[in-house]
């Protein structure tokens, strides 16, 4: 059960990898009308999960866990630069960037033997970090990723709340209801081959690209 400790010690919102400064464009869609009450943020949160997270961040999740468990930093580079690929906008590169630059400080107080060359290499994104994490840890893949959808998607809602904005009870049924299709996208994920990777979100690229000159924000993508 450790695992299970460890994993959500990952998951926690109060993880400090600055999850909580970033929309991913939902800052801009409340600015110009797009998701203005519960119903509107519920499907944007949900057409993410459906599109770029199921057939890029959760099957790349797997294959960053797989060259971890196979020591294989060459392969860890190439799945790099193609998660890199699908970040279509600047700020959403330098996110994931930023985030994977935070979670390694974390891995590297908790984990002694994290040595230079793997926390270089598992530095460039926070998926590499975390599949690192779950093979140091023990956590079997599945309930990694499990783990990862749900960190993300309770700060999408979080992020949700304040920017729409939302009240407490509205949000945790967001969670709750959006968090029915997280075991149904990940069997998905998992099913998917290498030539079938690379989902997109159109409204998102959009959203990302008008908030890096949107004139006044609280968040930094």
């Amino acid at each position: 059960m450790l695992s299970l400790l460890r994993l959500l010690q990952l998951a926690s919102a109060n993880l400090p990898i600055g999850g909580y400064t970033y929309s991913q464009g939902l800052e801009w869609a409340v600015d110009i009308g797009w998701v203005t009450n519960a119903a509107k943020a519920q499907k944007w949160i949900q057409m993410q999960m459906e599109t770029h997270l199921t057939y890029s961040d959760v099957p790349l999740l797997a294959r960053f866990y797989y060259c971890c468990q196979q020591g294989n930093l060459e392969r860890i580079n190439y799945w790099h630069n193609f998660l890199l690929s699908t970040r279509e906008t600047t700020e959403l590169r330098n996110e994931e960037k930023q985030r994977g630059t935070a979670l390694i400080q974390v891995l590297k107080t908790l984990c002694s033997n994290l040595d230079n060359q793997w926390a270089n290499v598992i530095s460039h994104n926070s998926l590499a970090g975390w599949a690192w994490a779950g093979i140091h840890w023990k956590i079997p893949l599945t309930l990694l990723q499990h783990g990862w959808l749900f960190n993300w998607l309770e700060n999408s809602v979080v992020t949700a709340m304040k920017l729409v904005p939302l009240g407490q009870q509205s949000g945790q049924s967001l969670i709750f209801q959006l968090a029915n299709n997280i075991p149904y996208l990940i069997k998905q994920a998992n099913q998917l081959s290498d030539e079938q990777l690379g989902g997109s979100f159109p409204l998102l690229a959009i959203a990302s690209s008008c908030h890096e000159t949107q004139y006044s924000r609280l968040f930094r993508s």
